[in-house]
């Protein structure tokens, strides 16, 4: 939906000046699409695709999948991560894993690890996109392409019993580049990613050597999706 500036000022009862300004930094964030004299919301898959948005939500599931997915790395490994949040729950896990190699395209993976002794950091770099606070783009693809490592750890947005998904073309091409640079690749999904799909296609669950769900995931589809890959189910806590 839309709604004017004004009408904005009198429901919360601030100036003009004020709701001018939140929207402001709220259209930066990629939250809502500024017009003139007024906003509107963006469509469900890009706002779900905002970084600040994934990092607050089903935040227990995303911690009991980064705990067993940690579990498939070994200090002296060399690990590709992504940009998702799942990931980066990962990433504050794996600092306790040391030595590493870890490359990413997330700036805040890179963060996680900036200044860690015993970690190999490698950026891999392209045109930054302020919705994923990441790197996106051919720059970044060609990048991961001149790139081998032991196991590329990624997540996506949408998955069934036998494909996965993404709603945006700039983020499946990079996430394939990373698939296809691994000698084992690993995909964390918590179940609000499950049973569902987007526009484009990933690649299908058995390209995977493992997928990570969480607990709230049904069982009929963890029995589906293990007739193609070895699954695991962590257990969220509380």
């Amino acid at each position: 939906g839309t709604v004017t500036v004004s009408r904005l000022a009198e429901v919360l009862g601030v100036s003009v000046m004020t709701v001018h300004r939140d929207l402001e930094a709220l259209a930066r964030r990629g939250v809502l699409r500024r017009f003139r004299g007024g906003v509107s919301a963006l469509p469900t898959s890009v706002f779900e695709s905002n970084l600040d948005y994934r990092l607050g939500v089903h935040v227990a599931q995303k911690e009991a999948v980064a705990r067993a997915a940690a579990e498939l790395v070994e200090p002296g490994m060399s690990v590709m991560l992504d940009d998702s949040t799942s990931v980066l729950a990962l990433a504050v896990l794996l600092r306790g894993r040391r030595p590493l190699t870890v490359l990413t395209n997330a700036r805040r993976v890179l963060d996680v690890f900036a200044g860690c002794e015993e970690v190999r950091l490698i950026a891999l770099g392209g045109e930054y996109s302020h919705t994923h606070d990441s790197f996106l783009g051919v720059p970044c693809v060609e990048a991961i392409e001149a790139m081998s490592v032991d196991l590329v750890l990624v997540s996506t947005s949408a998955m069934n019993g036998h494909m996965t998904f993404h709603q945006e073309q700039d983020v499946v091409l990079v996430k394939r580049a990373m698939l296809a640079s691994g000698a084992r690749t690993a995909l964390l999904m918590d179940h609000s990613k499950v049973a569902r799909t987007a526009l484009h296609r990933l690649c299908p669950v058995a390209d995977f050597d493992h997928v990570v769900v969480d607990d709230g995931v049904d069982g009929a589809l963890v029995a589906e999706l293990r007739e193609h890959t070895d699954v695991r189910v962590a257990e969220v806590d509380g």
